[in-house]
């Protein structure tokens, strides 16, 4: 909301003082609202349109979602073993984080498990 009169009012005697006080007072307002527009609602650093994905690891396009889920499967069953293995080594809080981060992956592989008995596999024709 803007105000007509500055903010304190000027109590000058001479019409240059006020008016150099006028723009002061002017210019910190515009810089207060800067700041707040700035760390209110600060501008995204990376847009949708500039952030190009990186083409060294990239899944086909046309790979059917049978086969995506599947590799998803294996790789977390992976992760799994890999996760326990390590806890073996481990003892103490070290130990339980790790078999929590094993059950983890655990769950997730139940999900995608659960997701690629869900995929409808188009009957080959013969």
């Amino acid at each position: 909301m803007s105000k007509i009169v500055p903010d304190p009012p000027v109590n000058t005697a001479t019409p240059n003082a006020e008016a150099t006080e006028a723009e002061a007072l002017i210019k910190d307002r515009e810089a207060i609202n800067r700041a707040l527009d700035y760390y209110l609602d600060p501008p995204e650093p990376y847009s949708v349109k500039t952030r190009r994905p990186s083409t060294m690891f990239m899944v086909v396009p046309d790979v059917d979602s049978e086969s995506l889920l599947a590799h998803a499967c294996e790789s977390l069953a992976s992760a799994s073993v890999m996760a326990g293995d390590f806890a073996g080594y481990l003892e103490g809080p070290q130990r339980h984080t790790a078999l929590a981060i094993q059950q983890i992956i655990m769950l997730a592989e139940l999900a995608v498990n659960r997701a690629l008995d869900n995929v409808d596999v188009p009957l080959a024709t013969v």
